[in-house]
C-alpha cells in the first residue's frame, strides 16, 4: 500500500502505547483516523491531542474482547469516514503465572483482548475492505513472545502465539483470493509501554480472586515486568516499522537481526528444525 492520504486507518489500543504512536504516524501521513480503546478518558485525551496538531480523527470507546463492540467500532468508523483501509489490531493484555495454577480468568481476559479482540476486527473489518477493492492492510500485533518460548506466561505466550498463527493464515487467504489487502504480524519486542498496569482495565467479572493463582513465580515475572518496560524501546519504533512495512506488503515484522529477541527466536528455530528439547533462550526482562 503506497497512498496513503485520505485514507481511513483503525487502531485499537490507541490510547496509549504502541496504538497511540500507530496512530501519530498514520495521521502524520495525512490518514483519517479511528482511535479505539476501552479506556475512555485515556482515549479522548490522545485523541484531542492528535485534533489539536490539525489531524481527522475519530475516537470510539470499544472494548474489544466484545464483538458487539468491535461491531459497533466498524458501524461508526463507516457512518463518518466511509469505509477504512489500514487495520491495526493492537490492543493486548499480559497475566503471568505458572500454568496449572493460573486461574480460568486469566486465560478468559487474555484471551478474550489478544486473541477474540484481534478476530472481531477481523470479522467486522475485512469484508469492509474486500467489498471496497482498494489497496489495504492489516497489521496485527503479536509479539516476540509468539516466536519464542518462556515459563510462567503461559497465557500471553500463547494467546500471541495464536495470533501470530491466525495472521498467517489470513495472508494465505488474501492471496488466495487475489485481494488487494495486504497483512502484517507486528512482533515486538521489550517495549516501553504500560502493559504492566494492565490490571487496571481487567473487567470486575475477570478480576482474580484473593490468593488465586499467587506464586513466587508469578511474582518474579510481575516484578521483572514492571521494572523492565520503562527501559523498553520506544513505542514510536515500533509504529515506524509497522509502517514501513505497509509500504514494503511485508509480513513479518520482527526485532531487527542482533536483538536477543531475535537471537532467541532463532534458538527456537533450531530447536524445531533439529527436533530438540526446547531451549530456554529468552532475555530476562
Amino acid at each position: 500500500m503506497q497512498e496513503f492520504a485520505g485514507k481511513v486507518a483503525v487502531v485499537t489500543g490507541a490510547a496509549s502505547g504502541i496504538g497511540r504512536a500507530l496512530c501519530q504516524g498514520l495521521a502524520a501521513l495525512d490518514m483519517k483516523v479511528v482511535m479505539a480503546d476501552v479506556e475512555g478518558g485515556a482515549l479522548n485525551e490522545a485523541a484531542e491531542k492528535l485534533k489539536a496538531a490539525g489531524h481527522t480523527v475519530l475516537a470510539v470507546r470499544t472494548d474489544i474482547s466484545q464483538a458487539d463492540s468491535v461491531s459497533a467500532l466498524a458501524e461508526r468508523t463507516v457512518e463518518v469516514f466511509g469505509t477504512a483501509h489500514v487495520l491495526c489490531n493492537n490492543a493486548g493484555v499480559f497475566a503471568a503465572g505458572l500454568s496449572w495454577e493460573a486461574p480460568q480468568s486469566d486465560y478468559d481476559w487474555v484471551f478474550g483482548v489478544n486473541v477474540w479482540g484481534v478476530l472481531h476486527g477481523l470479522r467486522s473489518f475485512v469484508p469492509l475492505m474486500l467489498a471496497h477493492g482498494e489497496e489495504a492492510h492489516i497489521v496485527n500485533t503479536a509479539s516476540m513472545a509468539a516466536v519464542t518460548t518462556a515459563p510462567f506466561t503461559s497465557a500471553y505466550y500463547m494467546s500471541k502465539a495464536a495470533v501470530f498463527s491466525l495472521s498467517e493464515s489470513l495472508y494465505s487467504e488474501m492471496q488466495a483470493r487475489q485481494a488487494a489487502i495486504g497483512v502484517s504480524v507486528l512482533c515486538p519486542e521489550l517495549v516501553d509501554t504500560a502493559i504492566s498496569r494492565g490490571e487496571r482495565n481487567r473487567p470486575e467479572h475477570l478480576k482474580r480472586k484473593a490468593g488465586e493463582g499467587e506464586s513466587p513465580e508469578r511474582e518474579l515475572v510481575d516484578a521483572a515486568i514492571a521494572a523492565a518496560t520503562p527501559t523498553g524501546v520506544d513505542p514510536g519504533v515500533l509504529a515506524d516499522r509497522a509502517i514501513e512495512a505497509i509500504r514494503e506488503n511485508r509480513f513479518y515484522v520482527l526485532a531487527p537481526d542482533g536483538n536477543p529477541w531475535r537471537t532467541a527466536c532463532d534458538v527456537r528455530l533450531e530447536d524445531i528444525r533439529l527436533a530438540r528439547n526446547p531451549t530456554h533462550a529468552v532475555p530476562d526482562p
